[in-house]
């Protein structure tokens, strides 16, 4: 077909195994577009990426074989685009999260599981539109894009003062 184009689409993979232990949280598409509305994406346009829900070991595994660091972490971002335009027509990349490594930092957080995976989405999605937390100052900026994507969802704030960063990458 002349000019066709594929409809961009969020796509959401829970790993075998995992629906007996955990639910994909509601809303994870307003996650997704909340955060590109607050790094400035136009309204209306709708990302092509995949978020995939994994078991831990999978997570370390892409953690040592893309990062080179052997542990499990929180959530991975792979973005497909590199700034500072992105194409919403082409997909923008892939996102990996840790159950149950989630689980715990959620009851530890003393949070609902589907808030903090609502909020590590949020965070990998503003990952796959180029912003980072090497350093204070985009460590700032991409806290408060975050911040205001929460809200618009309704949302805890993500980083209270007495609670202890988690690594997020």
């Amino acid at each position: 077909m002349k000019g066709w184009r594929k409809k961009p689409v969020i796509e959401v993979v829970l790993d075998e195994g995992l629906e007996e232990c955990f639910s994909l949280p509601d809303d994870i598409d307003r996650a997704v577009l909340s955060a590109c509305r607050v790094a400035g994406l136009t309204a209306g346009s709708t990302p092509d990426l995949c978020i995939r829900f994994a078991p831990d070991s999978a997570v370390q595994e892409l953690n040592h074989q893309w990062r080179g660091k052997d542990k499990v972490t929180d959530v991975l971002s792979f973005p497909m685009q590199e700034g500072p335009s992105y194409d919403l027509d082409q997909p923008l990349g892939d996102i990996a999260l840790a159950v149950p490594f989630i689980q715990h930092e959620a009851m530890r957080l003393n949070l609902p599981q589907s808030a903090h995976a609502l909020h590590l989405i949020i965070h990998a999605t503003l990952h796959l539109l180029g912003y980072d937390h090497i350093d204070d100052e985009d460590a700032d900026r991409m806290q408060s894009l975050e911040k205001k994507a929460m809200a618009t969802l309704g949302l805890h704030e993500p980083y209270p003062l007495d609670v202890s960063d988690t690594e997020m990458t």
